[in-house]
């Protein structure tokens, strides 16, 4: 009886050992510091990923190319990126496919004092404008001015290209007029008094897009893309029920709040507010037909330098699979 009973016990083991080993996992590469370890995190801590069938790894990385690279090389299944830059990669032969992650955009800051009412103010002033001169929120910003007030932005200010922290600096010393900076450096900005004249969302809108269109989001690697699509359907479901946990359940927070590194608790609440609001409510046919009219428009003003060969949304830029 005894060796019945050490038989089963191995034949158990055995059987749960294997069960794990047949666990697929999901290496996302991320920035060491970047924002969406905030999600990733609470897919971890929730044991979200365990959940939906798959194992979460987090590979961070210190710059956004190194994560690319890893893409590039195999070394990891997903990173973050836009669906412009995925639409360029699949026109070079790689056939990788997005996911939603965030409706997270720049804004246009300026010092609360400046005189600076609308973009027509910029004419002649400093302007910093961090991710440089293909970024899409200067882009979508000079689009708006030209239909708004017949301006074409890149003529008329004196650009200053650099870091979002090296920019935000400038801008509190007074060697900017104004600044484009990405949405965490934009909210940081506004805790300590600094008007948003305009933000990217609010552009979209002005330009006759849907506001919930989200440009940020996993990109998947042609392996996942074209032969999991069970597995990416779930890591897409992990990943919706991480923000709803993070817009519902404030203790969730505590998790993320070290990771975070803000400066002050104003800054921390600041940074809470512009996740949530950044959450994609919608994503489908609608939303998918927006944005190859809002690569259009990217397209005219960055041209071959931001889309590659071609001036079309590569049709495959997205997942067919994920919807909601």
């Amino acid at each position: 009886m005894q060796r019945f009973a050490t038989l089963l016990l191995l034949v158990s083991l055995l059987l749960t050992a294997n069960a794990w080993s047949v666990t697929p996992t999901i290496r996302v590469g991320v920035l060491k510091f970047g924002t969406v370890n905030w999600e990733l995190q609470i897919i971890k801590a929730y044991k979200l990923d365990q959940a939906e069938g798959f194992n979460l790894e987090i590979v961070p990385y210190a710059g956004k190319l190194a994560t690319t690279t890893a893409l590039h090389g195999g070394a990891v299944d997903v990173i973050v990126n836009d669906w412009v830059w995925v639409s360029r990669q699949r026109s070079e032969g790689r056939a990788y496919s997005f996911i939603p992650y965030s409706r997270m955009n720049g804004a246009l800051m300026v010092a609360p004092n400046s005189g600076i009412k609308t973009l027509a103010d910029l004419q002649g002033k400093t302007l910093g404008i961090a991710g440089g001169p293909i970024d899409k929120n200067w882009l979508l910003i000079r689009a708006f001015a030209q239909k708004k007030y017949n301006i074409n932005l890149a003529k008329s200010v004196n650009p200053i290209y650099a870091a979002p922290p090296l920019l935000a600096s400038k801008l509190e010393n007074g060697e900017l007029d104004a600044v484009i900076t990405f949405w965490h450096y934009a909210a940081e900005l506004e805790t300590k008094g600094f008007k948003r004249l305009i933000g990217v969302t609010d552009v979209l809108t002005q330009l006759g897009m849907d506001r919930d269109v989200p440009m940020i989001g996993y990109v998947f690697s042609s392996d996942m893309a074209d032969t999991k699509s069970l597995l990416v359907q779930a890591f897409s479901r992990a990943s919706r029920k991480a923000k709803q946990i993070l817009r519902t359940q404030p203790e969730a927070w505590e998790i993320v709040k070290p990771m975070m590194r803000a400066k002050s608790e104003k800054i921390y609440q600041a940074l809470k507010v512009g996740f949530s609001q950044s959450i994609p409510s919608h994503w489908g046919v609608e939303e998918r037909s927006q944005a190859a009219m809002l690569f259009q428009i990217l397209a005219d003003l960055g041209g071959k330098k931001l889309v590659g060969k071609v001036s079309v949304l590569d049709h495959g830029t997205f997942i067919a699979d994920v919807h909601y």
